[in-house]
């Protein structure tokens, strides 16, 4: 009885669709937070009769055969890269980034990691941090006389003092870019890590080569679409159901075998 096997099968694959978009929902609020989607794949064919098989003398074959499937498998939690609205905080250190690229940090290890969300702070030596204190790339210090702080699209970053007119030169902030997007490896904290998937880092100025202007006062808003999310779970949830009816129907059908007399 291969349907007890092949529905278990089914049920885990709804059930990773189901944690997938839990997590997508989780992540509603979350700054810069792509949406995911779990992929599938079916699984090895028993093949009790072969397409192709000489059926007669004559060499007539058999046109389709009997192949039975044995269920499903995952086969990846893709990332949907899409861009996220747009949402004004004012905050002269919040910036969002229109278009492709992302921000680079230096992760505790001393690794490179890379995130889009914008939401950067000053430590007390003025050096602008991530939200969890991972200093962005390239180091860019603000004193702390400054009386306000301008970013443009290009990334550079400019401090306006009480006793001087013009403005001043503090840094610039570049993007970097990837290959393969989908193949950054999530490690939280809105943080990205290179891997072999996605290749190597391409590090350029916003604006150019494909890569995307910053927005100071902005910060990017999840591209999670509430209302697919629930289509697809309920989708989700029925499958699961049909899928634990056929475990239910093969019980009975073995029941129904061991009574016979």
């Amino acid at each position: 009885m291969r349907a007890l096997n092949i529905a278990a099968t089914g049920m885990l694959a709804q059930q990773m669709r189901v944690e997938t978009i839990s997590n997508n929902l989780a992540n509603m609020s979350t700054t810069g937070y792509n949406a995911r989607r779990a992929e599938f794949a079916d699984l090895h064919y028993q093949q009790l009769t072969r397409a192709g098989t000489i059926n007669a003398a004559d060499g007539t074959v058999l046109p389709t055969g009997v192949q039975l499937g044995l269920g499903v498998r995952p086969a990846a939690v893709t990332m949907m890269i899409q861009q996220g609205a747009l949402d004004q905080t004012g905050g002269d250190l919040d910036i969002a980034i229109e278009g492709r690229g992302y921000l680079e940090v230096t992760l505790p290890s001393g690794a490179s990691g890379f995130t889009r969300d914008g939401g950067l702070k000053r430590t007390g030596d003025g050096l602008i941090v991530t939200s969890d204190g991972y200093p962005v790339v390239p180091d860019i210090t603000v004193p702390s006389d400054v009386r306000a702080i301008s970013i443009n699209a290009d990334g550079e970053v400019y401090a306006y003092f009480n006793d001087e007119v013009e403005a001043q030169l503090l840094g610039q902030f570049t993007l970097a870019q990837f290959t393969n997007e989908k193949g950054l490896e999530a490690i939280g904290s809105n943080t990205f890590r290179e891997t072999a998937a996605s290749g190597p880092p391409l590090v350029g100025v916003p604006g150019e080569d494909g890569l995307g202007a910053l927005r100071q006062g902005y910060l990017e808003q999840s591209s999670v679409d509430a209302v697919r999310e629930i289509t697809e779970l309920i989708e989700a949830q029925r499958g699961y159901e049909l899928n634990s009816k056929v475990i239910t129907a093969a019980d009975q059908m073995l029941a129904a075998a061991t009574q016979v007399r």
